[in-house]
């Protein structure tokens, strides 16, 4: 099989010739149909998350089809499921044993502890493998893994918030809008300054307003979510928030936060983050996206195409996801 693999951390991704792998107990084997590109997978590559596997193959929101299955494993084989960044969980620390398997200290991610979806095939834990709308395409329903379960989470994480800022308006952005707009919400886009393609591409979307991340909305936020790495964005959504409301954090890594003052959190304002995502995050996304119905905007690369798709995320180019199809 194909594989695109980092060897050295700030390096290309390499294509390597390797043996289809068999899956153990309880996982199961993907024939790859898509993968789409997650910025987390430019954190991996650029070193900024610690502990990094390597030779590792990124790629963790995936789509594929069960060629085989280990033993104990129930699913069927041809079934076409999706699998996300969580790849492992413990089952008996802390953390899974109080509903908070997304914390799990002895978890596995997909690209990053165990091989990921930029390959022709990969293998799963069969627990972390999940049933994708019959609505999407395999292209179409490759970012839901990712930019989809961790824009959902954040947006829970908003509550009730009414009126809603987006910081960074890119693959998590552009869906969780679509979830904010069905619930009825108001959502407020805040891109790189003088980035008029993104702020068009939000109103397509239908957004209420759409302008820099240094601009003012004209009203108070209820909530804004930060889905762009740059630290320097968390003081900017707390002076666009209203008293009692939450400035939430959406990536696994950013750059670090400037000092702000206190004034700027004071009034009950919050900060908090969202890491990773459990099997019922999931699974309520999931039976939810066909319902709004949830539309990804994609560009599709071959495998061999990873770095240039890469770049491409990097930056800036892309409205939407990019998403590998081997």
């Amino acid at each position: 099989m194909r594989a695109m693999v980092l060897k050295s951390i700030g390096g290309p991704l390499e294509l390597e010739r390797r043996s289809t792998p068999i899956p153990n107990a309880g996982e199961v084997l993907l024939r790859v149909t898509a993968c789409a590109v997650c910025r987390t997978d430019l954190h991996i590559i650029d070193g900024e998350l610690p502990d990094i596997h390597l030779p590792i193959v990124p790629g963790h929101e995936i789509v594929g089809l069960i060629e085989a299955c280990g033993e104990g494993v129930e699913l069927t084989i041809g079934s076409r499921v999706g699998v996300p960044w969580l790849g492992y969980t413990c089952g008996h620390c802390f953390y899974c044993e109080h509903d908070q398997e997304n914390l799990c200290d002895h978890a596995e991610f997909t690209g990053y502890q165990r091989d990921g979806g930029y390959a022709d095939y990969v293998v799963a834990d069969a627990r972390y493998c999940f049933t994708l709308p019959e609505s999407l395409t395999d292209v179409q329903a490759a970012p839901l893994l990712c930019a989809g379960l961790i824009g959902y989470r954040s947006l829970r994480m908003a509550g009730d918030a009414k009126r809603v800022g987006i910081y960074g308006f890119g693959a998590a952005a552009h869906i969780v809008t679509q979830v904010a707009l069905w619930q009825g919400r108001e959502v407020f886009a805040f891109t790189r300054k003088d980035d008029f393609t993104a702020q068009k591409f939000a109103r397509s979307l239908g957004v209420h307003w759409a302008g820099g991340s240094d601009d003012r909305p004209p009203y108070e936020l209820d909530a804004a979510m930060i889905f762009a790495p740059v630290g320097a964005l968390v003081p900017l959504a707390l002076k666009a928030t209203r008293k009692g409301g939450v400035v939430v954090c959406g990536g696994i890594h950013m750059s670090d936060i400037p000092q702000f003052p206190y004034s700027s959190l004071w009034g009950e304002r919050q900060i908090r983050s969202v890491a990773n995502l459990t099997r019922a995050d999931a699974e309520e996304f999931l039976a939810l996206a066909p319902q709004v119905p949830v539309r990804t905007h994609t560009q599709a690369f071959p495998l061999t195409e990873a770095n240039i798709a890469l770049e491409k995320l990097r930056s800036g180019e892309l409205s939407g996801a990019a998403v590998l199809v081997p």
